[in-house]
């Protein structure tokens, strides 16, 4: 779950995001996938984004989750590890390569959720809500005796139920996430802005180290031309 706080899809649409895959999981689920980016510092935003899903899942959904860090090259090229980044442990982490076929990764990440159902003895995630949903289909369809119609009536009573609750977490997503947002915009805006200014500046130093390149390339040229007028004048 990437850009959980990230301002700038906006609130609606990272709660409705939110709410989506809570319904998809309604049937419980057996990992978390959350994405970071080693090209970035692990600041404010990530740290919330963690706390936010611990507050909306509660506390076990840590014991399903996979951690996947991209960009992990660029660790590489700084002679850094994974471990240097994080500076802590870290559940189930994935250290991925731009170089890594995609095949070889999703299979690596089938055996890292393999690892998390062993260590939770196949037992899915679910919320408390689900499980009660899940328990009350389980009464109806051990129901003996009544109608077609008492038990439609009672299926139509659940799902009424269900949607109210979907509901009553869609308006606790939003709330918590404003809160989270007003509370971190001012360091999420300065951090982004941080961010962009040092993009600018790389771009700037890239730019200003390839116009030194083609300097040194022209000056070299002109030497060789020079050494070689010079040459042909000696002979002459």
């Amino acid at each position: 779950m990437q850009g959980l706080f990230d301002i700038s899809t906006g609130i609606d649409f990272v709660g409705k995001e939110i709410v989506r895959c809570i319904d998809l999981a309604k049937d419980g689920i057996h990992a978390v996938l959350v994405v970071f980016s080693v090209r970035t510092h692990f600041l404010e935003e990530e740290e919330a984004a963690l706390h936010s899903l611990r507050t909306l899942f509660g506390s076990k959904i840590i014991n399903y989750m996979i951690v996947v860090f991209t960009g992990g090259d660029e660790l590489e090229d700084n002679d850094e590890t994974l471990e240097d980044y994080l500076g802590r442990d870290c559940p189930q982490p994935l250290k991925t390569k731009g170089q890594v076929k995609e095949t070889a990764l999703v299979q690596e990440l089938f055996s890292l959720a393999n690892v998390v159902i062993s260590q939770n003895e196949g037992k899915l995630f679910a919320m408390d809500q689900f499980c009660v949903l899940h328990e009350q289909q389980e009464v109806v369809g051990s129901l003996k005796g009544h109608t077609k119609v008492q038990i439609q009536k009672f299926e139509e009573q659940m799902q009424k139920s269900y949607n109210e609750q979907l509901k009553r977490i869609a308006e606790m997503v939003e709330a918590k996430l404003r809160e989270a947002t007003t509370r971190l915009e001012p360091k999420l805006t300065e951090e982004q802005a941080a961010r962009m200014r040092a993009e600018e500046q790389a771009q700037l130093a890239q730019m200003k180290s390839n116009d030194e390149i083609r300097n040194l390339k022209e000056s070299m040229e002109r030497a060789r031309k020079e050494t070689e007028e010079l040459r042909k004048q000696a002979e002459s």
